[in-house]
């Protein structure tokens, strides 16, 4: 089972890094100060290097299996799922109302683009929603497993 949770959390950790990727390639960093991004830089950083500490802890049980090591990996994969779930919920409301389709006149020509028209959207709202859901699910059976394996341990 040690294994297992590994892989799973190799897995969620490279849906992890496209949407990282996604975020940076979209000007997530760009937006920081005067853009639509509501990801702090803190919040994105701080969560992808916690789930990579949390990964590297529990290479370290699989090879001590010792039951502090895997209650540690077990902590800090529960501060990156809070984290994660912070930035689920900031990502959502641009899913459920998304930007309105593009204004038209009254004879069916296209409306000149308002300043807010002309915003672009806010980086995370770049992401796939299937790579959403497959890396917090993945996450979340990790989180269950590491859970399970520590209680065990």
């Amino acid at each position: 089972m040690n294994v297992v949770t590994l892989v799973c959390w190799v897995a969620a950790a490279l849906g992890g890094f496209y949407l990282l990727a996604t975020w940076l390639q979209s000007g997530g960093m760009r937006q920081q100060h005067h853009g639509p991004t509501r990801f702090p830089v803190v919040l994105i950083f701080g969560h992808f290097l916690l789930a990579g500490v949390g990964m590297l802890v529990w290479l370290v049980y699989l090879f001590d299996a010792q039951r502090n090591t895997a209650m540690l990996a077990l902590a800090i994969i529960a501060v990156t799922a809070v984290l994660g779930f912070v930035m689920f919920a900031r990502w959502l409301p641009g899913q459920v109302h998304p930007p309105a389709a593009e204004p038209v006149t009254p004879d069916g020509r296209a409306a000149k683009p308002t300043a807010d028209a002309a915003a672009e959207p806010a980086a995370e709202q770049q992401f796939p929603i299937a790579s959403v859901v497959g890396h917090g699910a993945l996450a979340a059976v990790t989180l269950v497993l590491v859970l399970i394996v520590a209680l065990r341990a």
